[in-house]
């Protein structure tokens, strides 16, 4: 075993789990789950079959990822956020061949009681505030905050808020890296 597993937690048969993870107390994980290199699942995280994470994919405490769930490398889910699979659940009708897919690509960051409805996607980089709601998709480096989740800036791939200038122009301001805004769209130059 190439990664570290509380005695605590379950980890079910038909699970690929990359070297250096470390997964801890009371986490469950489901078969058929495909699960990075040097990943963090905290406490209390539940992973629904098939789910996929990418390398260096950082999971808070009391986190569920529900089938339909796929996060890409570098992406950090803060303590308690919640994704769901399926728009209109009821508990008296089965609705598995109803569920959506939920991707956050690379480096994106989603704060502590998020709520991520299923089907949308979370840009690159992009940082979704604590306690917002999301319901659409998430542009990258977009940040997000409220409910429903609104953009309300830009932030660097370190995680640093943006200032464009009136030139449509952002200097990182703990990297120097260059960022230019063209309409709605903002790239790393």
């Amino acid at each position: 075993m190439d990664y570290f597993a509380h005695p605590t937690a379950v980890i079910d048969p038909g699970c690929q789990i990359g070297e250096e993870t470390k997964i801890w107390h009371f986490t469950h994980i489901m078969s058929n789950c495909v699960i990075g290199s040097r990943c963090v699942l905290g406490q209390n995280v539940f992973v629904a079959e098939g789910v996929h994470l990418g390398d260096n994919v950082k999971v808070q405490n009391n986190v569920s990822l529900y089938t339909g769930v796929e996060c890409e490398d570098d992406v950090f889910l803060g303590p308690s956020m919640v994704f769901t699979n399926v728009v209109n659940p009821r508990s008296f009708i089965n609705r598995k061949d109803e569920f959506k897919k939920t991707i956050v690509r690379r480096g994106a960051t989603i704060g502590a009681n998020a709520t991520i409805v299923c089907g949308c996607e979370i840009g690159k980089y992009a940082f979704v505030g604590a306690g917002a709601v999301v319901t659409k998709q998430v542009p990258d480096y977009a940040l997000m905050t409220g409910n429903p989740a609104r953009q309300t800036g830009w932030m660097s791939e370190a995680g640093a808020r943006l200032t464009i200038d009136d030139k449509g122009e952002a200097v990182c301001p703990m990297t120097g890296d260059k960022y230019k805004l063209t309409g709605n769209i903002l790239k790393k130059i």
